[in-house]
């Protein structure tokens, strides 16, 4: 079931102090601009952006109603994303139209952060007006608020706190409304959307937060990464059949939009009457009762509208552990060094490497010749260090010795740095550019497909033994399929650019599939906290197999399953396994996925132990 929404308008306007707020990504016409997310914790706010692979995009507008005529200063919070890199000015122009007037100051082009710029002063009537942003160059200028005051000099606070208390009371939001649920899953990859429909068939009242307009995480259209790992596996052959419901049937990192088959996993979701989706909402806070997490307070993206979602328990299924780290719950970030866990794939030391995020792209062919501009900040390609290829898929990635929670836009901002110079040097320098003269940019993604960051701890730690020994634990439930797989800059990358890699590699290290302890998928100190994806309770090793989508999705299934005991026994997650480890069992076995209307998923299970491996 979805949730209906009516907009809020984020217009505010002071009359005593004469100036206007305008969030852009409440602009009643996004044009050709997209809304971008993903930083929204870092940098206070969703933000508007040119996405146009070097192409100028159409006017982003909304209309204000002027409260009297008069000189009116425009500020605009937007900054230069490609300062890390270089001192010049930046790719991502744009400019501000006022009703029929253009101002002059060309912004996102200066500043090494996010912060207000002068565009310029206007002349208006009392009345109604349009707001437009003007993309210069379709390379992703980006805007997060307009500021219209009549007094020069009156520019908003830049300090994140002192800014987020201002753009509160400039929007005047209502005070959040509070709903209630059984079970709250916030995050809508495959992992989530698992976890809620599992727990709904069981009879739980399910919210689902995803801060996309789309379901589907990394395999969703935003990202196209294709679904892999072996489901139903032994000894619990039931976990898996449901995602033969809404899988897509093209296997394939980086193909077309239609690949993903998006309205597949929406349908999926409608279908369910205890699933209410809450889309495109994000989760920024939380509220706790003692060690127990009460409440999620979630955001929509472009109204900003809030509300409380209350209820007994809740599944961390963000990828990032949002909700374990703002509940406090205990986790692990980096790799831990090989004598703290026994893992012979690990470091000798200990550091804070993590695998990486991927910007995938690919070009097509085009009748006749095409041209791409002039694209060089800071990173230099020539004959030899240039990536002589036509498409970009998981090996383009980024980040690997970044922060990537804190450092994610400038991650994602390399990834598209990369692209766009590397496609520049092709096009315009590179000896055998004939080559790609009849060929243009058709998709880059702008949402970073991620790999690791932070794992929530549970009662049991996933670690590279149980999967060397296939160890038994009483409390197997999903079983891993795929390959220890961890990514690496690729040292060829490494050698051509030193520090600023953006190119990784692997070894498959082939595993017999090994079944995960529930244990690993309930916080250990937070008492009503499940987590299925990434961020579950395994070290950096182990998260080399069990990452992958299909095993992902297995284990949103099991913890649907155990939330739902939750609620049928009025207890804990923990006490599933103390008390109620059998009823568990009986439900893994038998699965929660329908037996009809199922499509083969086949394709990408890399094991050479089962089938033929895939590239994956």
């Amino acid at each position: 079931m979805k949730r209906l929404l009516l907009p809020l308008l984020l217009i505010c306007c002071n009359l005593s102090a004469a100036n206007i707020w305008l969030e852009t990504e409440n602009f009643s016409e996004k044009g050709g601009w997209v809304v971008d997310q993903q930083f929204m914790d870092l940098m206070g706010s969703p933000y508007l952006m040119a996405h146009g692979m070097g192409r100028p995009v159409p006017d982003a507008s909304t209309t204000v109603d002027i409260p009297h005529k008069g000189k009116w200063h425009v500020y605009v919070r937007t900054f230069n994303w490609t300062s890390p890199w270089t001192s010049q000015d930046g790719p991502g122009a744009f400019k501000v139209k006022v009703g029929e007037e253009t101002l002059k100051t060309v912004l996102g082009t200066k500043g090494d952060c996010w912060q207000w710029q002068y565009a310029g002063k206007v002349s208006l009537k009392a009345g109604k007006t349009t707001i437009a942003l003007s993309d210069l160059t379709g390379f992703n200028g980006r805007c997060d608020a307009l500021y219209l005051t009549t007094e020069e000099g009156d520019v908003p606070p830049s300090e994140a706190a002192a800014l987020e208390t201002f753009r509160r009371n400039m929007l005047n939001l209502p005070a959040p409304q509070v709903e209630e649920y059984e079970f709250v899953v916030v995050g809508g990859g495959i992992a989530g959307m698992c976890a809620a429909v599992s727990a709904a068939r069981l009879g739980s009242k399910v919210a689902l937060i995803n801060d996309r307009p789309v379901l589907g995480g990394n395999n969703s259209s935003e990202i196209r990464v294709h679904l892999g790992g072996h489901i139903e596996l032994g000894p619990n052959k039931g976990l898996g059949r449901m995602i033969r419901e809404f899988g897509h049937t093209k296997s394939g990192n980086a193909q077309p939009a239609s690949n993903y088959e998006d309205e597949k996993k929406q349908q999926f979701i409608d279908a369910e009457e205890n699933v209410t989706l809450y889309a495109p909402y994000r989760a920024v806070d939380v509220r706790m009762e003692g060690k127990k997490i009460a409440a999620v307070l979630i955001r929509h993206i472009e109204t900003s509208e809030e509300l409380w979602i209350e209820a007994p328990l809740f599944s961390d299924c963000t990828g990032d552990a949002t909700i374990g780290f703002l509940a406090g719950a205990d986790y692990l970030m980096g790799r831990e060094a090989a004598s703290e866990y026994g893992e012979s794939l690990a470091p000798e030391t200990a550091d804070k490497m993590t695998m990486g995020a991927s910007v995938q792209w690919y070009s097509k062919k085009t009748d006749s010749p095409s041209s791409f501009p002039e694209f060089t900040y800071g990173i230099i390609f020539n004959e030899d260090n240039c990536e002589k290829v036509r498409m970009g898929e998981w090996q383009w990635e980024t980040g690997m010795n970044f922060d990537q929670v804190y450092d994610a836009e400038r991650i994602r901002d390399y990834g598209l740095l990369v692209v766009y110079s590397n496609w520049s040097f092709l096009k315009n320098h590179y000896s055998k550019k004939e080559d790609y003269a009849c060929r243009a940019l058709d998709w880059v993604a702008y949402i970073a497909g991620k790999r690791e960051s932070r794992r929530l701890l549970g009662d049991y730690i996933l670690k590279q033994d149980d999967i060397d020994k296939n160890v038994f634990h009483e409390d197997g439930s999903f079983t891993s399929s795929w390959s220890i797989d961890l990514h690496f800059p690729d040292p060829k990358n490494t050698a051509n650019f030193p520090g600023g890699e953006f190119k990784a590699a692997t070894v498959h290290n082939w595993i017999y599939p090994c079944t995960v302890p529930y244990r690993c998928l309930y916080s250990r100190n937070i008492d009503n906290l499940f987590m299925a994806g990434r961020n579950i309770s395994v070290t950096h090793v182990a998260l080399g197999t069990v990452r992958v989508m299909r095993t992902t999705g297995m284990m949103g299934e099991t913890v649907g399953m155990a939330a739902a005991l939750c609620r049928e026994n009025a207890c804990s997650p923990r006490e599933v396994y103390q008390h109620h480890l059998s009823q568990l069992k009986a439900l893994m076995q038998e699965g929660i996925g329908k037996h009809e209307g199922l499509n083969d998923q086949t394709f990408n299970r890399a094991n050479r132990l089962l089938d033929t491996p895939k590239v994956h």
